[in-house]
């Protein structure tokens, strides 16, 4: 399962730089949770074709997220996000907001620090 929740996020970032087959099948897969078996019937193929496109589909991909990354930086931000979210969240209106609130400062400046990093800004 995992996998496919993996192939659906990457299908996220990536779909259209597959072919509109390829998006197809993929989304029958993972979006729908069909079987390759379910997919085959009702796309009047055989189950080793849908095999095939599928798995093709799932190494370009994973090819595309080696090479850009988009889903890694995503991640990434989205964790930072968190972080900082819950930094927050535990700050009380005291001395001690002043050194959460400039700790919330530094993590974001890390956040910021490492896009520019990434895209040679």
């Amino acid at each position: 399962m995992e996998k496919r929740i993996e192939t659906a996020w990457l299908l996220s970032f990536y779909g259209p730089l597959l072919t509109q087959r390829q998006r197809e099948l993929l989304a029958l897969y993972c979006d729908e949770d069909f079987s390759l078996a379910e997919i085959a019937a009702q796309e009047d193929i055989s189950r080793q074709g849908v095999y095939d496109a599928v798995h093709r589909a799932q190494r370009q991909l994973a090819d595309y997220e080696a090479r850009l990354g988009l889903l890694a930086r995503y991640r990434r931000i989205t964790q930072g996000l968190e972080q900082c979210r819950a930094m927050l969240d535990g700050v009380q209106a005291s001395r001690e907001s002043e050194a959460a609130l400039a700790h919330v400062k530094r993590a974001l400046d890390a956040l910021i620090a490492d896009e520019e990093g990434q895209n040679g800004v």
